[in-house]
């Protein structure tokens, strides 16, 4: 017998059944990604700005990528708007901002000068922190949130981009000693992009709870002292954020192997019965 078809050439089509109430309609969140792309055009314009040798500017662009980098995350939290695909592009953005553009800013600046190895130099950061990065998407949801593994790609940025500031401001570009520590620097914040050293993440940092006075008036000093000398507070700041990792390391090991031979030596002898 032949199977009669259900519908028929000249019947109607039937209308498209609703998508299912847990599928949501392709498109992405706007508020946090415009934070990632505030932050993607303020390391774009400091490729630019180092290209036409205004370096103070170019400065300032890589520190406000920071800002608007470290707004974003937080943002897409506060409204629940977390999505890969901000996850990737914020990925992608950190590349442009915190790799290629402080790379070039300080190949620009001084290391130009340098030839060969100041080339060498500025792709080693660039290097770096393409690697911080790849290592921090394998990590998410693995590491431990109170920690950054390796100097966070934004500090590292801010950190040659401080010591641009600061060494354009004091007219020091010319001088051999900036160049040699322009040097020493790029290739100690790549190192430490890969390094192993623990930094704290200040994620854990409670923003809504109560403070003591102190607190509140050494804030509004750090303002005032940014406010009076921002290129060498700055350059203070993530100077001292990036050895810290070190002393943080090296304070977490000695209370690891302290523990393992605690651990070796056994409980203490109970005493003698009275």
């Amino acid at each position: 017998m032949p199977v009669v078809p259900s519908q028929t050439p000249d019947d109607p089509p039937e209308p498209p059944s609703p998508l299912p109430p847990n599928k949501r309609r392709a498109g992405i969140y706007l508020l946090p990604n415009l934070f990632t792309t505030s932050a993607l055009f303020a390391g774009f314009y400091g490729i630019v700005a180092a290209i036409n040798g205004r370096f103070e500017a170019a400065a300032i662009a890589i520190l406000v990528a920071m800002v608007f980098d470290g707004m974003d995350g937080r943002i897409a939290r506060m409204t629940n708007t977390q999505s890969d695909f901000g996850a990737q592009y914020d990925s992608l953005a950190d590349m442009v901002s915190f790799g290629v553009a402080p790379a070039l800013v300080m190949y620009e600046w001084v290391l130009r000068d340098l030839g060969k190895l100041g080339f060498v130099v500025s792709f080693m950061y660039a290097a770096g922190a393409a690697l911080r990065l790849a290592r921090f998407n394998t990590q998410v949801g693995v590491a431990d949130k109170r920690y950054f593994q390796g100097l966070p790609s934004p500090s590292a940025a801010a950190l040659v981009g401080a010591l641009v500031w600061f060494g354009d401001y004091i007219g020091a570009r010319e001088s051999g000693l900036m160049m040699t520590t322009a040097l020493i620097v790029t290739v100690a914040a790549a190192l430490l992009m890969v390094s192993n050293m623990r930094y704290y993440s200040f994620k854990e940092l409670n923003l809504h709870g109560r403070v003591p006075f102190v607190t509140v008036l050494a804030v509004v000093l750090g303002f005032v002292l940014i406010s009076i000398e921002p290129a060498s507070v700055l350059l203070i700041m993530f100077g001292g954020y990036a050895v810290s990792g070190v002393f943080e390391t090296l304070k977490l090991r000695r209370k690891r192997r302290a523990e393992r031979r605690e651990a070796k030596m056994g409980p203490p002898p109970a005493p003698p019965p009275a």
